[in-house]
């Protein structure tokens, strides 16, 4: 086994971990792990993500049904518009991009660039919602009515960012969650991770009627993530999740702006 390809494997295992302790924002890690250290193209590396993303929030929901954490209702109304967007971003959207989109300045803006530049500006929208605390609204009593045209609109934006970048989108998931369906932070959390895995894994049905996909390879990479999960959880009693979440968003920001800068230099 190759240097790289080894530490692409403690990549896979560091995205579980991360996962594990601070219950979201690891998946983020998950693209540039396979395209930077396993060498995969990005096109196929969202594809991928998409897959780790989705077999590893599925077993966070598994755990939060467990405790009677996810609100199932609130799941479906959201994860319908959210699956819908993803599945025909990647089935169609992806790819219909042209493999060259712009000449800059004698520089070349080829797909792949184009959709690392594209993550790398979702990675440091990202990092500043693990930066900023948020705080614990009271729990309201009142019936949640639904604002359902906003719901479209935020899960066809959530699936279609997810469908190009191959990341979960718990960052714009959980804030809509706590202000159109009014849920505690716990529980939008918990139920966040439901609506990434239905989508999440609905949108990799569109690659694999587009893509080759290397199973024995995607199984043991997401195989490996799940292990670092459960070892997250266990150190979670140990470690401060608040203040390691943000030191994990400076981390996460750096690596945008990383990204921008490897792509155009």
């Amino acid at each position: 086994m190759e240097l790289f390809d080894f530490l692409g494997y403690i990549g896979a295992l560091i995205i579980g971990i991360v996962l594990g302790l601070i219950g979201g924002g690891g998946s983020i890690l998950t693209v540039p792990v396979l395209v930077y250290l396993l060498a995969i193209n990005p096109v196929t590396a969202t594809a991928y993500s998409l897959f780790v993303v989705g077999a590893s929030s599925l077993v966070g929901a598994v755990k939060n049904m467990q405790k009677k954490r996810v609100a199932y209702r609130t799941a479906i109304v959201f994860s319908i518009p959210a699956f819908i967007a993803v599945y025909i971003t990647r089935k169609y959207i992806v790819p219909a991009i042209p493999e060259h989109l712009i000449y800059i300045g004698g520089f070349e803006i080829t797909k792949n660039i184009g959709i690392m530049l594209f993550f790398a500006f979702i990675m440091v929208l990202a990092s500043v919602s693990m930066i900023m605390e948020r705080k614990e609204k009271p729990v309201s009593t009142e019936k949640v009515k639904y604002n359902y045209p906003l719901i479209i609109i935020e899960g066809v934006v959530v699936g279609v960012l997810t469908g190009i970048v191959g990341a979960g989108g718990g960052f714009l998931i959980i804030p809509a969650l706590v202000l159109l369906a009014k849920l505690p932070m716990k529980k939008a959390v918990a139920t966040s991770l439901l609506i990434i895995a239905i989508k999440s894994l609905i949108g990799f049905i569109g690659d694999v009627e587009n893509l080759e996909i290397d199973w024995p390879f995607l199984l043991l990479f997401t195989a490996i993530s799940i292990i670092g999960i459960f070892i997250g959880i266990y150190l979670n009693r140990f470690i401060n999740g608040k203040k390691l979440k943000r030191g994990f968003g400076w981390f996460v920001l750096l690596m945008g702006l990383y990204i921008i800068w490897k792509e155009l230099f």
